[in-house]
């Protein structure tokens, strides 16, 4: 079914690639306009061509920024000024992870990890939030993770991160419902995307360990997250599997969680 042209101007963050790129695909028919963002502009472009033929009705601008960076994040608001583009529905989905024991990580690397997954987020909903609130209309998708349920060995502050997310989502939610604007956290398993890639290190494999039943296409992913927003839902696990998955991690005591996860650490 196609989804209903709803949206005057959609912002979409780490467009370049994976979920990014399919929440592009899926979006474009809803919009008026539509702008990636992304720090490889060539990708954004071959996007933006691919787009247009498409769905020629929708326009599409295409930003490079580096979203780790405060000063490329306010020049993507002046861009968006200066283009006369008001979004009306922000998708913050860019990320990243890093795998591995939290001593032995590289600083850098986690520094930008907390930027992109959490100022950069926090940045972008505090820049658009007010002229959706004057306008009375917009809504947000925040990409979290099943990881924000869990305090996750080798995955710490990748995991600590989207449980900002997931909280900062649930409490924006209720701020914003006086407004009718609708907040969604989306909670995928894994997902076949780039992200693995980015999250190992040098020396590790070139996956990381999960089991395959649990991945979700991207496809799904992002269909399943647009009907979640549609229907005004607060939160959203991709696919029944990772659904059950989470409500099994509701339910379980914090202590049982914990000796589950040091045991796993302790056979890692």
């Amino acid at each position: 079914m196609e989804t209903p042209r709803t949206y005057h101007c959609a912002l979409i963050t780490g467009a370049s690639s994976g979920l990014g790129e399919e929440y592009a695909r899926q979006l474009a028919p809803a919009c008026d306009a539509i702008v990636l963002v992304a720090r490889r502009g060539q990708l954004l472009e071959d996007l933006s061509n691919q787009l247009t033929t498409e769905s020629p009705g929708t326009e599409v601008f295409c930003v490079s920024s580096d979203l780790t960076n405060a000063n490329d994040r306010a020049e993507l608001i002046k861009t968006l000024q200066s283009l006369g583009m008001v979004p009306d529905l922000l998708v913050n989905n860019a990320g990243m992870g890093d795998y591995g024991s939290f001593s032995s990580a590289d600083w850098p690397k986690l520094d930008a990890m907390l930027q992109l997954n959490i100022t950069a987020l926090t940045h972008l909903c505090h820049a658009l939030l007010p002229a959706m609130i004057t306008r009375g209309k917009g809504a947000v998708i925040n990409v979290s993770s099943l990881a924000s349920a869990l305090p996750m060995p080798d995955f710490a502050v990748y995991a600590a991160s989207k449980a900002y997310v997931t909280s900062f989502s649930d409490a924006l939610r209720s701020e914003l419902a006086a407004f009718n604007i609708p907040v969604l956290a989306v909670c995928p398993g894994p997902v076949h995307t780039h992200f693995g890639e980015v999250a190992m290190r040098g020396n590790q494999l070139s996956s990381l360990p999960s089991r395959e039943g649990f991945y979700t296409s991207r496809e799904k992913v992002v269909s399943q997250s647009i009907d979640a927003l549609l229907a005004n839902k607060a939160r959203v696990y991709p696919s029944w599997k990772i659904t059950l998955l989470a409500a099994g991690i509701s339910i379980l005591p914090m202590a049982v969680i914990r000796t589950l996860l040091a045991n796993r650490r302790a056979d890692a």
